[in-house]
């Protein structure tokens, strides 16, 4: 039996795996291993909680903020400090493969979430927004175009 089984879920175009969690670090960070299609991403957002470091292991991620984009290809890193209101969006024709690393750990949880429950944006928006607001984290706005 695969011991990551559990760990990985699918939800709007991106496999995830939770590499490390809350538990497993007392705390202090989470660890997710995501695969995304291309000209996918979440809909504009900001966590109350939770930094968030991105670290690209293959493909091309453009990253949005209030101050401009950026984008990021195979081992290249950006860093979302909570507060702020972010998104990214997987640029060009091939998946993107990432390492993101959630300080404190906690909102990893949401990932199995959504996958378990197969919401879909914009018809289940109120369900993924209600559950996100649980962990401190509100939607602002859509996806990338």
């Amino acid at each position: 039996m695969d011991i990551m089984a559990n760990r990985t879920t699918e939800w709007l175009g991106t496999t995830y795996t939770l590499l490390l969690t809350k538990p497993e670090t007392g705390g202090a960070f989470a660890l997710v291993e995501s695969v995304t299609e291309p000209g996918y991403g979440p809909p504009r957002h900001v966590h109350k909680n939770e930094d968030e470091a991105f670290f690209v292991l293959s493909g091309d991620v453009e990253f949005w903020t209030k101050d401009g984009t950026v984008v990021k290809g195979a081992g290249e890193a950006v860093f979302m400090p909570r507060g702020i209101e972010h998104t990214f969006r997987v640029a060009g024709d091939k998946p993107a493969r990432m390492l993101t690393m959630l300080t404190p750990g906690g909102f990893e949880a949401y990932f199995l979430e959504m996958g378990r429950n197969k919401y879909r944006i914009p018809e289940d928006m109120g369900a993924v927004a209600g559950s996100a607001a649980t962990y401190g984290v509100a939607f602002t706005g859509p996806p990338l175009p």
